[in-house]
């Protein structure tokens, strides 16, 4: 990629709506959270070894190792502030970044026990990360709490009636998500949790097509989901494409990552061109940056190179991720028309 489309993917006004908190840590941050959390710190050399994995399944566990560092407000809040710091340098203005907080339940148990406001504690940590990002770089942040599906519908419940309660003290709250494995959990035992989440006011989103097949995407869409997150499948099903052109559903696609946890070939085997030219509204999304060597700066030069993406598709690729974030009207149109007069 020249230094010349560098610059202007840069330059341009973009949104990242398929980030995960966790997933932005980079090895020399997992180290200063170490020092915090561990009785005897990572090296560097130690940290960068737990990102290395070959399938997916060896994915998870490289994020749960991580993750088991985020151990209170301190390491929270460092993590996100260092991923706004990220983002600012990528000419990202806006993210709307997944929390596990399913995981911070379910892994820590004991410690919830022990300290029964300890995640209010957590995001009030990350909360001021989030403000002192905004003033700092200027990026905006919406917070999305995501439940592990494979952790059982209890344990979704108590999430996303946490979002529910929070959010009235913290509207940066916009969402509730579904992640985790998809082989082992579907979308349907959560429908009557989507459906108190939307009466609740908070918007809904969810892992779907991932490592399963266009069926869970239906699925997905049938409880209400109003974003789906990777959708690689579609590509098998004729009638799930038009449906989702028909309906114009945001779909927040992660080429790297598909590749990296290898439910798809490569890159250049992603169908996101597919998905481009058959008027779906594709957004481009980086998913966990530190885990796959890449960022949404580079996802867009791939897209580029890889799938021939124009600068002006770029742009449309920026706006459609405006168009499809949960930014009020006002705010989405005036990062529409910065990304019009980026030249």
């Amino acid at each position: 990629m020249s230094d010349e489309v560098l610059d202007f993917i840069r330059r341009l006004p973009k949104a990242e709506l398929h980030l995960h908190l966790e997933g932005t840590i980079e090895p020399a941050t997992l180290v200063e959270l170490s020092q915090l959390t561990d009785p005897q710190p990572l090296t560097l050399a130690e940290a960068e070894a737990l990102y290395a994995y070959t399938d997916f399944s060896g994915f998870m566990l490289a994020f749960k190792a991580v993750t088991r560092r985020l151990r209170g407000p301190a390491e929270y809040e460092l993590a996100a502030y260092r991923m706004i710091q990220q983002l600012a340098a990528q000419g990202v203005v806006h993210a709307e970044v997944y929390i596990s907080v399913g995981v911070v339940y379910f892994w820590r148990k004991e410690e919830d026990a022990a300290d029964p406001q300890l995640f209010q504690k957590i995001f009030a940590g990350l909360e001021r990360a989030r403000l002192r990002g905004e003033q700092d770089f200027g990026v905006t942040l919406f917070w999305i709490f995501d439940a592990v599906r494979h952790f059982s519908v209890p344990e979704a419940e108590r999430v996303f009636r946490l979002a529910a309660e929070m959010k009235r003290q913290y509207p940066s709250i916009i969402g509730i998500g579904l992640g985790g494995d998809e082989r082992v959990a579907a979308s349907e035992p959560f429908r009557h949790l989507y459906a108190e989440a939307a009466a609740a006011g908070l918007r809904l989103t969810n892992h779907a097509g991932e490592t399963t097949g266009p069926e869970a995407i239906w699925e997905a869409l049938s409880i209400g989901s109003e974003r789906i997150g990777h959708a690689l499948s579609a590509i098998r099903d004729p009638a799930l494409i038009e449906e989702l052109c028909a309906r114009q559903i945001p779909l927040e696609l992660n080429p790297t990552s598909n590749a990296r946890t290898g439910v798809c070939p490569s890159v250049a085997d992603h169908p996101i061109r597919k998905y481009f030219d058959s008027g779906l509204m594709v957004t481009l999304n980086s998913d966990d940056p530190a885990f796959f060597a890449s960022n949404l700066e580079q996802e867009y030069g791939l897209a580029h190179m890889l799938h021939h993406f124009t600068r002006e598709e770029l742009k449309q690729l920026a706006s459609n991720s405006f168009r499809a974030s949960f930014l009020p009207a006002k705010t989405i149109q005036h990062w529409l028309s910065h990304i019009d007069s980026t030249h």
